[in-house]
């Protein structure tokens, strides 16, 4: 794959992403998580990569939010949607749905969709979800116990680049090699030639230690569970939790991160503790034997009479006062209890094996004195011998874990992505529960016609849509308390009504079904059918009347609009504010015939509805939201628009109201005018 053909991707980001293991099968995931990790690239610029990967899948070139007002009501779907998340990256991987004008992508987000609203939103599941993130890549572990060697300049440069943890080495011939295996504690030749060489010390001969990381250096593996320890263990408890399978053995993963510490070590193996143990407590251990000798010693010249003769006492002189041959004479038995006593109390509080004990017997020479003294080069030996057993110990129990977590790295992976998947599952599931949402029929515009049974209202070319049971969650009140509307269009239609009966709540409830239709997700209504629209253009209503420039730049936008607007969903909330009612009327009826012309789908609302009609040129359709009246200085209304009824306005509802209170006369005389 072009990184760079994908929509969005420049040159810099097409770099970072071929860092990628396997860049182009990453980005064609959408796994959000997984282009995050290439260097540089934050999780929401990964959900526009994945977006432009989705795009450039289906062939899709759609922008199907055409104004700023069609954003707002996208990024508020994409909000309710974002509400329900649990996980950051459920947030950003619910980017990756965008209205589309593709057939394919809509049917394949429909179909996600559709599986994720069978989802138990189960309140143990969400808890556990609270604990799952993306896996991390652990910092570069130095490990300093052992090294790459080669004589190959290429290699060298490759070991460098592909095992960072280990220090690399030159070695042209034997004595090279040898000379490293004293300085580490393993060394791992890289070239062939060197193979059936006769050296001392732990060398081995590797050619492939490259190609087999978990082999060379298993604390890179081993780093990574550790690092993602809790994201791992989280991951599994949302698997149980929601009962879903789960693509690593739980029990196989638990039971390996029993054995590794925080920081990557081995934990749970008693032989290495032991020598572990032994290697930190050794200077401690020499010291206390020192001084249970010493204190048998005192305690034995303390009872002990002993005589010196002249030429003793005169040799004791002359060797500045040492006891040593005093010690052989006298107490020789006691210092021998001393010597075993010390050594077995190193033997004990080392909890040494039998070969290491043999060790420990030459830290206490025969030779007698007092103070007792320690042999040094033997407490060196002792130590070397047991740090040599940690280190072989802790290597072969990381050789054989990672070779046990080398068989989880790719299913983990799954297990965390099926978990943070699972998140957005959620989310959508619990958006459709909390709005009573459907799944829409979203199809090619005019696929339904008269021969197929639509009745006039219904969804046939020129193009439309029809709801029924429509509710808005983006209204200021309980969504339990929204009334529900039903409305169909095709065509050009004005919408009339009085103030406040529900206008623009109507054209914001249109306006989110078809964004959440054409995301692919389920829309709160009842039941839907929209035909699938190449843009979709909304005007708010202005804020009062434009100046000069502002009103022929909108002229201009609407220049613009009416050409070529076939597939276009138009919706306009009171577009007569921009200038005076008389223009208004007039402009809006010569947009509403270009519109008609274009066979588009369109809803003007507009108090001017009769003005309009008496404007164009054919005849346009009106709806209205019809008031039932006034009841105790409240208006009621009919949410649902009603087709081909102009409805009155509240001025004309109050004078018939005053009328009927009071008789004719005066308001008789008003209403007439209406």
């Amino acid at each position: 794959m072009d990184l760079e053909a994908i929509p969005g991707v420049g040159e810099k980001t097409a770099r970072a992403l071929r860092e990628l293991e396997e860049p182009a099968a990453t980005v064609e995931s959408g796994d959000v998580a997984a282009i995050a990790r290439a260097p540089g690239v934050n999780e929401a610029r990964a959900a526009r990569v994945a977006r432009g990967a989705i795009r450039r899948r289906h062939d899709d070139a759609s922008r199907v939010l055409a104004t700023d007002r069609a954003r707002e009501v996208y990024r508020d779907a994409l909000g309710l949607l974002k509400e329900r998340t649990v996980t950051d990256y459920a947030e950003k991987r619910l980017e990756t749905f965008y209205p589309s004008a593709s057939a394919s992508r809509i049917a394949e987000a429909q179909a996600f969709a559709t599986a994720a609203t069978d989802r138990d939103p189960d309140p143990a599941v969400l808890e556990a979800l609270s604990g799952v993130e993306p896996l991390a890549d652990p910092p570069t572990v130095r490990v300093r116990d052992r090294c790459l060697a080669t004589a190959d300049a290429e290699v060298y440069a490759r070991a460098e680049a592909r095992v960072p943890e280990l220090s690399v080495e030159t070695a042209e011939d034997t004595r090279d090699v040898a000379e490293l295996a004293r300085s580490y504690a393993t060394v791992i030749v890289l070239d062939e030639e060197f193979a059936g060489m006769d050296v001392e010390g732990d060398v081995h001969v590797r050619p492939d230690a490259l190609e087999t990381p978990a082999e060379t250096v298993p604390e890179r593996l081993l780093a990574f569970f550790a690092a993602n320890r809790e994201r791992l263990e989280a991951a599994a408890a949302v698997h149980e939790a929601a009962d879903i399978p789960a693509a690593a053995d739980l029990d196989a993963l638990r039971d390996a991160l029993s054995r590794l510490d925080d920081d990557g070590t081995i934990v749970g193996d008693a032989e290495l503790e032991r020598l572990t143990a032994a290697v930190d407590d050794l200077d401690a251990a020499v010291s206390t034997a020192e001084s249970v000798a010493d204190d048998h010693l005192r305690e034995a010249i303390r009872e002990r009479d002993v005589t010196i003769e002249g030429t003793d006492f005169l040799s004791l002189v002359e060797q500045g006062a040492r006891v040593d041959s005093l010690l052989d004479r006298e107490l020789a038995d006691e210092y021998d209890t001393a010597m075993e006593r010390a050594r077995d109390h190193l033997v004990d509080a080392l909890d040494l094996a039998p070969e290491e004990a043999d060790l420990a017997e030459r830290v206490f020479d025969d030779d007698p004195s007092f103070p007792v003294e320690r042999d040094e080069s033997a407490v060196s030996r002792l130590r070397t011998e047991l740090a040599a057993g940690r280190d072989r110990r802790a290597a072969r129990l990381k050789a054989d874990l990672a070779a046990d977590l080398g068989d989880l790295r790719e299913p983990v992976e799954e297990l965390v992505r099926d978990a943070l998947e699972l998140d957005v599952e959620l989310a959508i599931a619990r958006f459709a529960r909390d709005f009573d949402c459907v799944m829409p029929e979203v199809r090619d515009p005019g696929e339904v016609g008269e021969e197929d049974g639509a009745d006039d209202a219904g969804c046939g070319a020129p193009g439309g849509f029809r709801l029924e049971g429509g509710r808005s969650p983006l209204l200021d009140v309980a969504f339990e308390a929204v009334e529900p509307v039903d409305y169909a269009v095709d065509g050009v239609r004005l919408l009339s009504g009085v103030n406040s009966g529900g206008k623009t709540s109507t054209l914001d409830l249109v306006a989110l079904v078809v964004v959440l239709a054409q995301m692919g997700m389920p829309v709160p209504a009842e039941s839907a059918e929209i035909d699938r629209f190449e843009e979709i253009h909304y005007y708010a209503k202005s804020q009062g009347t434009l100046d000069a420039g502002a009103f022929e730049a909108t002229l201009r936008d609407f220049g613009d609009l009416v050409e070529g607007a076939d597939g276009r969903l138009v919706l306009v909330d009171e577009l007569e504010s921009i200038t005076e009612p008389g223009a208004s009327a007039k402009i809006i009826a010569g947009i509403l015939e270009a519109l008609s012309d274009q066979q588009a789908t369109a809803v003007f609302v507009s108090h001017l509805a009769r003005e309009i009609r008496e404007a164009a040129d054919y005849d346009v359709a009106v709806d209205g939201i019809e008031a039932v009246g006034l009841v105790d200085g409240e208006l009621r209304v009919n949410r649902s628009p009603r087709e081909g009824h102009l409805a009155r306005s509240t001025p004309e509802l109050i004078v018939e109201k005053l009328a009927e209170d009071r008789g004719g006369g005066f308001y008789g005389d008003l209403l007439e005018k209406f």
